[in-house]
């Protein structure tokens, strides 16, 4: 028997940027099969109305699922397989695999930073048919494309990290990413900011990035800096991609540290230049604290520094290394070597700067959430509803049909998602129900783990897989989990 579900009244907001009309869309067998007014009264043929399930949605838009394009949820997608931080916020589909730092090809008992953040007892995949089998056993709530980690494949073909790769370092590395590649991985990422990574010359990244190129794939990086060198950091990215041939996603793009605020006023010139002659695009998380590892080169005592997950002190999450230090009687780097390995949230940015990033044509929504630590960042659970009720509703930076755009098809259009991103006739049913008068993220520093309001329920490939509470947010659920492993799509959506 067929199975459709009918969203009736509702605004409808495609996902490219147009304006939204008073609708209804059609959900059946895992595809969008319908758009218009009044569809109850013209199903298609061979559609009883029985075989319907008819969901009013006055007051109510409908939007494409959103897409999270900058994760960490290599492993929690496995261990948690409901994604309850992820649905909640409407989020449909995940990039896995940031910052250089992806789960795969690379087997491991002990991880080392800044691998863990992915789980101590994660890596244990060696190709992408290895872990999608993990994924369609473990049926996660959403959908996942992978980008594969150049600081990951270091580890793997690599004994000394603090130096240049060797000529058959960098083959083995090559041959692994084009496994990778040829099993659909969507593209590489690199993180040149982290120790493991900050050896490796453009050249090498170059390389690989060649091969990425090959297969139609994208490159997303972590910028070897995002502090006093940030131009050359850019241009740097901006000059691998373009030899290589491939497009160039800035992960979230940002001007961090006391000295350096105000200069997105010259960051986003330069991306606008760079984009001029090849494909650039960037993501931001709207918030002014960053989260990572404990390091010491990010502790300069003027910046508030909020402790998320420490090994040897787990007694000091969600403390600060200032009050820390009082406590102690030391400065906040002696704190920081204390605490480590560990994790933070790290007060960077200056508002006008998130503010321009996230308002830019360019710019691509992320969570850049760390689902393993034990008191996370606040966007794991609220950077899509904050970006909705901050800067659209309250700030009016841009228009709804723009924010569900920077959420939805400006994502799925960048990193190829076929199929995927807008409301369009025979399209995947990723699909969320949202009330744009209430949604807002909830979740704080101070209280990080807290279902945003407003979404009202997520559809994931056509299955309904998050509800909203009733009576309270804690009567929220996952419903079915009907997410899989997306494979790279050259052909654009």
């Amino acid at each position: 028997m067929t199975r459709a579900t009918l969203l009736q009244n509702g605004l409808v907001i495609d996902g490219t940027g147009a304006g939204g009309w008073i609708g209804d869309v059609l959900l059946m067998d895992g595809r969008i099969a319908a758009l218009g007014e009044n569809l109850g009264g013209r199903l298609p043929p061979g559609l009883a109305p029985e075989e319907v399930t008819p969901i009013d949605c006055t007051g109510l838009a409908i939007a494409p699922g959103f897409i999270d394009v900058h994760t960490h949820d290599d492993a929690i997608v496995l261990k948690q397989p409901d994604m309850l931080p992820k649905v909640s916020q409407g989020i449909t589909t995940v990039i896995t695999g940031n910052c250089g730092i992806s789960l795969l090809p690379f087997i491991v008992d002990k991880p080392e930073p800044p691998l863990n953040l992915l789980g101590a007892d994660s890596f244990r995949f060696d190709s992408v048919p290895s872990y999608e089998r993990a994924i369609i056993q473990a049926q996660p709530a959403v959908n996942v494309a992978v980008l594969i980690g150049h600081t990951t494949l270091r580890f793997a073909c690599m004994g000394d990290l603090t130096r240049a790769a060797s000529a058959s370092e960098l083959d083995a590395m090559c041959a692994l990413l084009t496994q990778c590649m040829e099993s659909g991985a969507t593209g590489m990422s690199s993180g040149l900011f982290y120790e493991p990574a900050f050896a490796a010359p453009a050249d090498e990244v170059v390389r690989l990035a060649q091969v990425v190129s090959r297969f139609g794939g994208v490159y997303s990086t972590h910028l070897r800096d995002e502090m006093a060198t940030i131009v050359e950091a850019l241009h740097e990215a901006g000059d691998t991609a373009f030899s290589a041939g491939v497009p160039l996603i800035v992960s979230h793009h940002k001007c961090a540290g006391p000295a350096n605020w105000g200069r997105t006023q010259q960051t986003l010139p330069l991306i606008e230049l760079l984009a001029r002659r090849q494909p650039v695009a960037m993501d931001v998380y709207p918030y002014v604290a960053g989260s990572t590892v404990l390091r010491e080169d990010l502790v300069d005592g003027v910046i508030d520094v909020l402790v998320s997950w420490s090994t040897p002190h787990p007694e000091m999450t969600g403390r600060t290394l200032a009050s820390i230090a009082a406590e102690w009687g030391v400065d906040q780097k002696t704190v920081c070597r204390r605490l480590q390995p560990g994790g933070a949230c790290y007060f960077q940015m200056h508002e006008d700067d998130v503010r321009r990033v996230v308002a830019h044509p360019l710019t691509m929504i992320g969570s850049d959430g760390l689902p393993h630590d034990q008191h996370p960042h606040p966007r794991l659970w609220g950077a899509f509803p904050r970006v909705l009720a901050r800067y659209w509703r309250e700030e009016k930076l841009f228009s709804l049909e723009t924010a569900i755009y920077k959420m939805t098809g400006l994502s799925a259009r960048n990193f190829r998602l076929h199929q995927r991103g807008q409301l369009q006739p025979g399209w995947h049913a990723d699909v969320v129900v949202l009330d744009p008068a209430r949604v807002r993220d909830v979740a704080t520093y101070e209280d990080p783990i807290a279902l945003s309001e407003g979404i009202e329920k997520v559809f994931v490939n056509g299955e309904l897989a998050y509800v909203a509470g009733t009576a309270d947010a804690s009567s929220a659920k996952v419903q079915a989990r009907a997410g899989r492993l997306l494979r790279r799509h050259v052909t654009q959506p």
